[in-house]
């Protein structure tokens, strides 16, 4: 196969939605940059529609060996959906509630299902949707800055972008306590709890982006064994032990209940610092969320990611058409007073017939991958 290295007619640039994403030809590979590091490069529908048809050609293209994804300014990899815009336009009734979490969630499948090599370069914060256009391709790389959390209960929304596919497929009941706590992963925890497939240090990212960019015709194989080889000489906390290592017993037997308040009696029942700890944080988010992510976590686990997605499609319909997804996002983003009010306020008062009603086909208007 023809190398497609060095020459300048290769290197293609689009600058998009007013430079809020970069996509280059670099080499044998297609560079995605999102580029809005003011907002932590937060994710929007105008970007989105930009990545996906590029993600579709450079699939079919002969000369694109591998896909890279990365983002711009060195705090974040890409923080979330722009949820606040969503809220806004969710509560006014537009149609762009609809098509963010359409369309993205079919960037989500599309990167799933990517059959080019796709390697996405998770430095600094990766949450919500940033986890969602990183963690179903087939490498994620983390550093020493990478944050890692799905911290969607706290505003009332539920781990969608796939959540519900790769939560449950972690270590014994990791996803699910990540899930229901949104806690917190930095560093090489985000490597050893398998959310992230090569840890390197981030002083040497660019350097393993340079070496994959000048592969010639790289087989998957290649591609596995650069990042292995940085992978290996990763120097930062080599030898720092899992910082869940010691609870995922009490992890493990406390989240493998089948209803959030069986768990809570079990936090309960366990009275370890650790567990009170975790406690006090569920009791904070919302009953509502709480209640589908532990449904969603449990359904995804025998679920395909397409099947999982159209799940999601539907509950983030059914919460765009709640409440308190638009009181978490005014309690966290817009007021900033950090004290939701949760309708209903507590779990008992969320009935079956409510969880149900979230779960429920939307018939023409179900999600199509």
């Amino acid at each position: 196969m023809a190398s497609c290295i060095g020459s300048p007619m290769r290197r293609s640039m689009h600058m998009d939605a007013a430079g809020e994403v970069l996509l280059e030809r670099r080499g044998c590979a297609g560079v995605i940059t999102l580029n809005r590091p003011k907002f932590l490069n937060a994710l929007n529908l105008n970007m989105i529609r930009h990545i996906y048809p590029q993600l579709k050609n450079w699939e079919q293209d002969p000369e694109t060996f591998l896909i890279i994804i990365k983002g711009a300014g060195g705090k974040a990899f890409c923080s979330g959906g722009d949820i606040r815009v969503i809220s806004e336009a969710g509560r006014a009734n537009q149609k762009i509630a609809q098509d963010f979490f359409r369309e993205e969630y079919r960037l989500n499948n599309a990167i799933g299902s990517c059959q080019k090599p796709y390697v996405a370069l998770i430095h600094g914060i990766t949450m919500g949707g940033g986890v969602g256009v990183s963690v179903h391709g087939q490498f994620r790389v983390a550093t020493e800055k990478s944050l890692f959390a799905m911290p969607e209960t706290a505003i009332g929304l539920f781990p969608d972008v796939g959540g519900g596919y790769f939560l449950p497929r972690l270590q014994g009941k990791l996803g699910y306590f990540l899930a229901l706590t949104g806690f917190r992963l930095k560093g090489r925890d985000v490597y050893a709890a398998g959310i992230a497939t090569h840890f390197v240090d981030s002083e040497k990212l660019g350097m393993l982006e340079e070496d994959l960019i000048a592969l010639k015709s790289p087989s998957k194989e290649n591609i596995a064994d650069v990042l292995e080889a940085y992978h290996t000489k990763s120097k930062i906390d080599q030898d720092k032990s899992f910082i869940l290592e010691e609870h995922m017993d009490k992890i493990n037997s406390c989240f493998s209940a089948n209803t959030v308040e069986q768990i809570i009696e079990n936090l309960q029942q366990d009275g370890s610092s650790f567990a009170l700890e975790q406690l006090k944080v569920i009791n904070k988010m919302s009953p509502t969320s709480l209640k589908i992510t532990l449904r969603q976590l449990m359904e995804g686990s025998s679920k395909t990611l397409q099947e999982v997605l159209i799940m999601e499609y539907r509950l983030s319909q059914a919460c765009m058409g709640g409440h308190d997804f638009h009181e978490g996002v005014r309690a966290v983003l817009i007021d900033k007073d950090q004290s939701p009010k949760w309708k209903p306020a507590n779990l008992k008062e969320v009935t079956e017939e409510d969880l149900n009603s979230y779960f429920k086909s939307l018939a023409s208007n179900d999600l199509k991958l």
